[in-house]
């Protein structure tokens, strides 16, 4: 019997290990079929934020972009995690002008920027952020967009029964080839319904928005379109420099990467990556400890399980070449640890070999 968790990522001290923390992941082709996983590749888990795309994917299908004539960086900002920089903030005002909604309509909540430029901004004037200098105000533009392009209450847009947020579970369900009544339902830290799946069925949805081959034209449309954007405009899924952006651009097109809450992770790779003929590829992978954001001295945000996982799972089946890898290196997927006064006091490294299906 396979356990929920297993060894992940270690850190040591000295000689020995110091500190483990435990995950479960799986690989999914977008045919179905179950490449590698580690752990129980069923295990449930919340996607947080790493379900942006899909909460996207309803107004893409109904021409939401072109309706309000939204440019690709702004399309992006709909599927973001955004770090709440002063771009970030111009491009969420734009989407709200172009589609004749408010800031004060978002009801998503107001928390510092993770933008070290706009928080160090802020704190020098003396000043509160506002709810577009939230991560998700990205998401909570492009849904309040869809339900002024539909003609559909506002003030409601979060509501699970509202019906942008029974297409956006429909479509989330389609995607993973689940019963949507079984998808465990929940609040995020953004006050949006969020979505609990099996991890083999949220790498399936990653897989087939990146190789929608056997979806409808409409459906395979908007992935498409979502994906170009994402990896167009990488800069705007997350901030510039950090891990989700960075990847994306090494990847040039060919690779999806969108983190969660609590440490959860999604990695979408195109047809064709690990050789000719290959389909696409969908990863998920679940930090059991949450893998918690710290900031650097220079007030970076940072965690140091995903990034440093997602490398070893990506050479571990040969997605990235030797010069990718070397582009990432300030990320993983081995680093050494240094103290306060920059002594070598042990390494972090993964602790993980991928189980072929």
């Amino acid at each position: 019997m396979t356990e929920k968790f297993l060894p992940l990522f270690e850190l040591t001290r000295g000689h020995i290990v110091e500190s483990i923390h435990y995950g479960a992941i799986a690989i999914v082709d977008s045919h179905g079929g179950l490449l590698y996983s580690y752990g129980d590749p069923q295990t449930v888990a919340f996607l947080r934020s790493s379900a942006k795309p899909f909460q996207a994917l309803p107004f893409f299908e109904r021409g939401g972009p072109a309706t309000f004539g939204l440019t690709q960086k702004e399309q992006a900002l709909t599927c973001a995690s955004h770090e709440g920089s002063d771009d970030h903030v111009r491009t969420a005002e734009s989407i709200q002008k172009k589609a004749g909604i408010k800031e004060s309509d978002l009801q998503c909540g107001i928390h510092m920027p993770g933008d070290t430029v706009a928080y160090k901004a802020l704190i020098e004037r003396g000043e509160m952020p506002t709810t577009n200098r939230n991560n998700c105000s990205g998401k909570h533009s492009g849904m309040l967009a869809h339900a002024k392009m539909r003609a559909l209450p506002l003030d409601t847009y979060l509501d699970i029964n509202h019906p942008i947020q029974q297409d956006i579970l429909s479509a989330f369900a389609g995607m993973c080839n689940y019963p949507q009544d079984k998808v465990e339902l929940g609040v995020d830290g953004c006050s949006a319904p969020n979505f609990a799946v099996p991890l083999y069925n949220s790498a399936l949805a990653y897989a087939r928005l990146c190789d929608p081959y056997a979806l409808d034209e409409t459906r395979a449309k908007a992935c498409n379109e979502i994906t170009s954007a994402m990896t167009t405009h990488p800069e705007m899924i997350s901030g510039a420099g950090e891990f989700d952006c960075r990847l994306m651009q090494v990847g040039k097109g060919s690779i999806v990467c969108k983190r969660g809450a609590e440490g959860f992770q999604a990695i979408g790779l195109k047809p064709g990556l690990l050789g000719k003929g290959s389909p696409g590829i969908g990863i998920t992978f679940k930090v059991s400890d949450g893998d918690l954001l710290f900031r650097t001295l220079k007030i970076e945000p940072l965690n140091r399980v995903r990034p440093a996982v997602t490398l070893e799972i990506l050479r571990q089946i040969g997605a990235l070449s030797d010069s990718q890898l070397k582009e990432l290196a300030e990320f993983g997927p081995t680093l050494p640890i240094k103290n306060h006064r920059g002594t070598l006091t042990g390494e972090s490294r993964p602790a993980f070999r991928l189980v072929k299906a």
